[in-house]
């Protein structure tokens, strides 16, 4: 399933850069990346999903495609594919309804367009956060690393205001919240 993911943001990047280009702010907005008057005013919900699939320009989605190699394949080999693509799924709707929620109690009007992979994949680090805090596994996840890991990856966002920190935010909460019963479900079938 993470080679999936990996391949579907992929062939969007090549779709949008065959559209006019992956860092064009009105192809962005076309194939579905996130502005919040569109979402509020003329219901567009569905842009909270698939702005998870889009990126700026060839860094932007070399570095979320390495993320969601290196933290995808462990939590696919966890839980499975069905569980690590709700995971996924979840962390990503999870970081866009937090960025939505925001913008809407904040009053902004703005039209800044938002997308990425990366509030999908800091849900993958909240993963981690409840490893650490299960008693039979936390000698592998010491809780001082994985929150060394999550500083590590939210550090950028703080000096570069192109990121989207919010939606980095809720991707963390999502993931941290949704592993819970999805670890208890699947610990649950191991046990038949």
């Amino acid at each position: 399933m993470t080679y999936i993911l990996i391949a579907v943001n992929v062939l969007v990047f090549l779709l949008e850069a065959a559209a006019g280009g992956s860092e064009d702010v009105d192809v962005a907005i076309r194939f579905g990346a996130y502005v919040m008057p569109l979402v509020r005013d003329r219901g567009e919900w569905y842009r909270l999903f698939t702005a998870m699939f889009l990126h700026f320009g060839p860094e932007h989605l070399g570095s979320n495609m390495i993320s969601l190699f290196a933290l995808g394949s462990f939590v696919e080999r966890c839980f499975g594919k069905v569980r690590f693509l709700v995971i996924y799924l979840v962390s990503g709707l999870a970081g866009n309804l937090l960025v939505y929620v925001t913008d809407i109690l904040s009053g902004a009007g703005g039209t800044a367009v938002s997308a990425g992979a990366s509030g999908a994949i800091c849900g993958l680090l909240g993963v981690f956060i409840v490893f650490a805090l299960l008693p039979q596994m936390k000698g592998m996840f010491p809780m001082k690393r994985v929150l060394i890991a999550v500083l590590l990856v939210l550090a950028p966002g703080l000096s570069d205001g192109s990121i989207n920190m919010t939606a980095h935010i809720g991707g963390l909460i999502g993931g941290f919240l949704i592993t819970w019963p999805v670890y208890f479900s699947t610990t649950a079938l191991r046990r038949r």
